[in-house]
């Protein structure tokens, strides 16, 4: 896994996602099938990121959010009003801030969940290209 901070963000990306993106691309997948499998094991994701947030008002937990493109699957903390989601997560030892790792604990604890759904989604992929060579070659 990557991990990604930026302007009070904190996002996970899984690696491999580009590679995989366009071997199926080459294959004459539909992108958006791809997408799709990536917003799935984000939405995964988020809610276990919810709860392992640590919580004083709630607005960290609240910031955390499952996005998706074709490349990969993102799970979000912070946005202006919560810039403190990077620090909370990666910590901030200039700041004696101690790193939680909340979203990277909830990818882990999650991943037999979101790397099944992208196996399914992959398996689906492939065999509508299959079945769309197939209806080709006849």
């Amino acid at each position: 896994m990557a991990d990604i901070a930026a302007g009070g963000n904190t996002a996970i990306q899984v690696k491999g996602a580009r590679e995989l993106a366009k071997a199926l691309r080459q294959a004459g997948a539909d992108m958006q099938d791809l997408k799709d499998a990536n917003r799935r094991a984000a939405d995964i994701v988020a809610p276990a990121a919810k709860a392992k947030a640590p919580r004083r008002t709630g607005r960290l937990a609240a910031s955390v959010r499952a996005g998706a493109t074709q490349k990969a699957g993102v799970v979000r903390a912070g946005r202006r009003s919560v810039p403190y989601a990077g620090p909370i997560n990666y910590g901030w030892p200039k700041r004696h801030i101690k790193a939680t790792l909340f979203i990277n604990k909830a990818a882990k604890a999650t991943e037999p969940q979101w790397t099944e759904a992208y196996r399914a989604a992959v398996e689906r992929i492939i065999q509508d290209i299959y079945s769309q060579t197939q209806g080709a070659a006849q």
